[in-house]
């Protein structure tokens, strides 16, 4: 989160993130942290997750890891408040994030859920080299 203070530097609502995996957890927050009177412009979340993961149990650094961001308590009201738009974007055969992922960003954020079908985790090594959706829900996010 330090990093991503120092990199983005001042925010306001022209602000827009985008995070992919363990990256959505350090947008979201960062985000959070924020000063009570700012907002974001929006923000797209890549097979992210809250609630829980799957398939890690071969690789414990990895495990440990994400435990580390799935029991860190969150305020998801502050969240929602600085970010009032957002978008969750789920595969529906990722081994690593399951589905049921979406029902914190939709029923406590608001977010917008996309399912895409048979792009594993989104990684490159998957066959996954562009995401066209995350573009086109950073240029909806801008025109409103």
């Amino acid at each position: 989160m330090p990093k991503i203070a120092e990199v983005i530097g001042e925010v306001d609502d022209n602000t827009y993130f985008v995070g992919h995996s363990m990256g959505c957890q350090a947008i979201a927050r960062f985000i959070e942290t924020l000063p009570e009177n700012i907002k974001i412009g929006g923000a797209v979340f890549v097979a992210s997750f809250f609630k829980r993961l799957t398939g890690l149990e071969d690789d414990l650094e990895v495990k440990e890891t994400c435990k580390l961001w799935l029991e860190a308590p969150i305020n998801f009201n502050k969240l929602k408040f600085h970010m009032p738009k957002s978008v969750a974007i789920f595969s529906d055969n990722d081994l690593y994030v399951p589905l049921d992922n979406q029902e914190d960003f939709k029923e406590k954020l608001g977010s917008e859920i996309v399912i895409e079908h048979n792009m594993g985790h989104f990684s490159g090594s998957q066959g996954v080299k562009e995401l066209p959706i995350v573009l086109k829900k950073l240029l909806e996010f801008s025109e409103s």
